[in-house]
């Protein structure tokens, strides 16, 4: 959570925290995506984008990106994008069945194995 406070001074203070628990809080498949949107994001953009997908996932603890990373790669045929351990945010890319096996595969393991509450997969 994410909160702005203004203070006498004029300036801003940001505070963010985190809420303890084992959760996946976003499971994200973007199909299709603009050619800017892989630009913006730091991906490779030499991707077919008419068959392409982002998987984006978002989790805590943040440390389970990097399983999750992990379980994508040898789950389907992906790009690795983006992993940031202490976000808990995973990004990768691929054909549309791939990312979305990957997210569907990483979403089962954290659930039945891990005991994560976990987040229905939303498509754009």
């Amino acid at each position: 959570m994410n909160g702005i406070l203004d203070t006498n001074e004029g300036k801003l203070r940001i505070i963010q925290e985190t809420v303890p628990g084992k959760q996946v809080t976003l499971a994200h498949v973007i199909a299709s995506p603009d050619e800017i949107v892989y630009k913006k994001l730091g991906l490779n953009p030499s991707i077919d984008y008419q068959k392409a997908a982002i998987g984006i996932l978002s989790m805590t603890p943040s440390e389970i990106s990097v399983i999750a990373g992990d379980l994508a790669i040898k789950t389907a045929n992906i790009e690795m994008g983006f992993i940031d351990r202490f976000s808990g945010t995973l990004m990768f890319t691929g054909r549309i069945s791939e990312v979305e096996s990957a997210i569907r595969n990483i979403l089962v393991y954290l659930r039945d194995t891990l005991k994560f509450t976990i987040c229905e997969i939303t498509k754009t």
